[in-house]
């Protein structure tokens, strides 16, 4: 027998069941964490993939280096009440991290702080802490059992753990609470291990009224600090917010000043009502006008209701499916009274069917056939977003058009990203389709790229629009497809269709961006 487990006093069954636990709540917090930051930075800077990378990464690569640091703590004499005062530290340790992380995020990003470089510091602390918890705990164990017994009780609860925080965050804890609410909880969680350990382990006795004490008063911090988080929020829009919801897909916010209502996902801006009737009706008319006669229409998201208003407003339409990813999208649109006033309550009206889901699985599911497809989804700037406009999707939606049948796309700001529109065109070509691209200047953006796509045929004109538009007319479609030379890659730009297994329309979206940023 060694000697740590000659010196270590036996743990009763209850004191190896608490162990146990606190390793599946350590990792459960650890993973709940992660996937915090991962949708704080991407909500800051706006770039989902590379805050996937930065903050997975660099956490697990902490992980590591925590494991690698704790076969130097807790050695000597006493090596179990060692391990045991460490091990509650370390929770401990976690409780700031959690409450003022997130919250520190935010503020740096509203004074234009060194955001990625507290995101990276963050995720690391967080990172070697976390990593530090089951070593300890495997060595707690060790002592009572044969290793290989101990090792293989802590993994599996560590793993059992990782799966309840990967369920918890976005199906529980991020619709119901918020980023920073959850923040809040996740620091009670980790002192409340802690008091459990101090409480069931006599040698930590000395901890156990400190810590009990400290308990509320971190649960009155977080009730404290959450206003002010709201309050950074509002510090992140030029307008004030007239409404804010959180989903477990986004973060939806609503700005007014005066008679310009804004609604931002994620940060971004998705539309402004002083202008958003130019980049509606140029999504809409072109491919119903195109059509002539359209009675049967899908509408891919625009949860906002603003396109299917357009769409409603040509009197052939009989049934109009809206497929949107967001419930919550859906609800703000119905009832927030601003929201719904611009769109004219077009949800409600009795020839619209909606359908939550996500288009690429539920599409499939819909009967067609439909005279005009409109997509209007955001930017392709991730991997998932890039392949709701692949050659796959749009094989999907080839399948459920009528013979006659357009499709229409919106396809980002071609000024700024030229190949995405470029490869958008080139993947309905890729189906046989005949596409005709197009822009139109939305003051609040620029210009803006949409492609519209048929089967071939015979020359098809566009039929007089039945109502007077804000900004469309016969004389505006027929100007719309002659598409600017400055809007269209270089001729040694290489343009390749947007393929499930290779989104190039993510890096063309990103690269993009950076171009956008420059002089």
């Amino acid at each position: 027998m060694s000697r740590a487990r000659r010196l270590a006093p036996r743990l009763s069954a209850a004191q190896v069941r608490l162990l146990l636990l606190t390793a599946a709540i350590s990792s459960a917090v650890g993973l709940v964490l992660e996937l915090l930051l991962v949708t704080q930075a991407s909500y800051l800077v706006g770039d989902a993939a590379l805050a996937t990378g930065v903050v997975v990464g660099t956490f697990l690569a902490a992980m590591g280096l925590g494991a690698w640091l704790s076969q130097f703590l807790a050695t000597g004499a006493e090596p179990a009440v060692r391990l045991l005062q460490v091990l509650v530290l370390v929770e401990l340790g976690l409780c700031p991290l959690c409450l003022l992380g997130p919250l520190a995020l935010f503020a740096l990003f509203a004074v234009d702080g060194p955001l990625w470089m507290a995101v990276v510091l963050l995720t690391v602390l967080v990172g070697v802490l976390g990593g530090m918890e089951l070593p300890l705990i495997t060595r707690l164990l060790e002592s009572q059992q044969q290793l290989r017994t101990a090792l293989a009780r802590v993994l599996a609860l560590d793993y059992l753990g990782a799966l309840a925080g990967a369920l918890l965050f976005p199906l529980v804890l991020l619709p119901w609470l918020g980023l920073l609410p959850t923040a809040t909880a996740l620091a009670v969680v980790p002192l409340v291990s802690s008091v459990l350990l101090v409480w069931w382990f006599p040698s930590l006795r000395r901890w156990r009224w400190p810590l009990s004490a400290a308990v509320p008063l971190v649960g009155v911090a977080g009730v404290l600090l959450a206003p002010l988080g709201d309050r950074i929020e509002d510090g992140l829009y030029a307008d004030p917010v007239v409404g804010r919801l959180q989903s477990r897909h986004q973060r939806i916010v609503l700005t007014r000043r005066r008679n310009d209502l804004r609604l931002y996902l994620d940060g971004s801006l998705q539309f402004s009502s002083l202008d958003e009737y130019r980049y509606h009706e140029a999504l809409v008319h072109p491919a119903m006008a195109l059509h002539g006669g359209p009675q049967r229409v899908l509408l891919l998201g625009a949860g906002d209701g603003l396109a299917l208003r357009e769409v409603l407003r040509w009197p052939q339409v009989r049934r109009v499916d809206v497929l949107e990813l967001d419930p919550a999208m859906l609800q703000l649109a119905r009832r927030h009274p601003l929201l719904r006033r611009l769109n004219g309550g077009s949800l409600e009206d009795p020839r619209v069917q909606v359908h939550v889901g996500d288009a690429f699985a539920r599409v499939a599911e819909l009967a067609g056939p439909y005279d005009v497809v409109i997509a209007d989804f955001p930017d392709p700037a991730s991997a998932p977003l890039a392949r709701l406009y692949s050659v796959g999707f749009y094989g999907r939606l080839q399948q459920r058009l009528a013979a006659d049948g357009v499709l229409v796309t919106q396809a980002s700001t071609p000024f700024f990203t030229p190949r995405v529109l470029a490869s958008i065109q080139a993947s309905l070509e890729h189906l046989g389709l005949h596409t005709r691209p197009y822009s139109v200047t939305v003051p609040s953006f620029g210009p803006w790229g949409f492609v519209l796509a048929h089967r071939p045929g015979p020359h098809r004109p566009f039929a007089p629009l039945p109502f007077t538009g804000r900004w469309v007319d016969a004389a505006e479609l027929e100007r719309l497809l002659d598409l600017p030379r400055d809007l269209q890659p270089a001729a040694d730009e290489p343009v390749l269709p947007n393929r499930l297994g290779r989104p190039v329309l993510a890096d063309y979206q990103r690269r993009g961006r950076w171009r956008q940023s420059s002089p």
